[in-house]
């Protein structure tokens, strides 16, 4: 991993992404750092549940990965960090510990099954996909996205293939989160581990 993306991921922020003119399965990430919000506070089990939900329904949808998934998985990364670390005394923590586990194998398999078909080279950083021509319009109108899904121009290859390869480079920077999950998560994250 190139040290200069590794030092991005580590460094972004919640507030750095314009959340509002990234692709989602259904629409644009402006919901997501509200979600992100009730995930790292652990606290009410059915928010998470409910915010867990809108967060990877968004993030992947039938193997697909979305603008916003690399960025999404940066923050549930730190997530996952805190609520491993919570788990023993938080239940909430607990079990966002064990689904966030699912769902990295899930991204990750993803970016495995993209890997091996024909694909562009991937941007050359994680930053770049934040540059003005690769984001989508200041104000959201569901009929111009839609339309321009239509014309099969939504995104350049190179783009398109940079949702996964940087999604697999968010949690590849965490690491060792992974390799330093206790006993009872010891499972999921080896099965993590092995497809990073």
């Amino acid at each position: 991993m190139r040290e200069e993306n590794k030092t991005y991921i580590t460094h972004l922020k919640v507030t750095d992404v314009p959340w509002h003119r990234l692709t989602t399965a259904y629409g644009r990430g402006t919901e997501f750092p509200a979600h992100l919000a009730v995930l790292e506070q652990m606290g009410d089990l059915a928010s998470v549940k409910e915010s867990l939900y809108e967060l990877t329904a968004n993030m992947e949808h039938q193997s697909t990965l979305w603008h916003a998934t690399p960025f999404g998985m940066v923050f549930l990364s730190r997530i996952l960090e805190k609520a491993l670390k919570e788990s023993g005394k938080n239940p909430v923590a607990y079990f966002l510990a064990g689904e966030l586990l699912d769902f990295f194998a899930c991204i990750l398999q993803c970016f495995h099954d993209g890997d091996e078909m024909e694909h562009a080279e991937p941007l050359p950083l994680f930053s770049d996909l934040l540059k003005e021509g690769n984001l989508w319009s200041e104000e959201y109108d569901e009929e111009e996205d839609e339309m321009r899904y239509e014309e099969d121009e939504a995104f350049p290859d190179d783009l398109f293939y940079s949702f996964y390869y940087f999604s697999w480079q968010a949690v590849l920077a965490y690491r060792n989160v992974l390799e330093q999950a206790s006993e009872e998560f010891a499972e999921s994250a080896v099965a993590v581990l092995e497809l990073l």
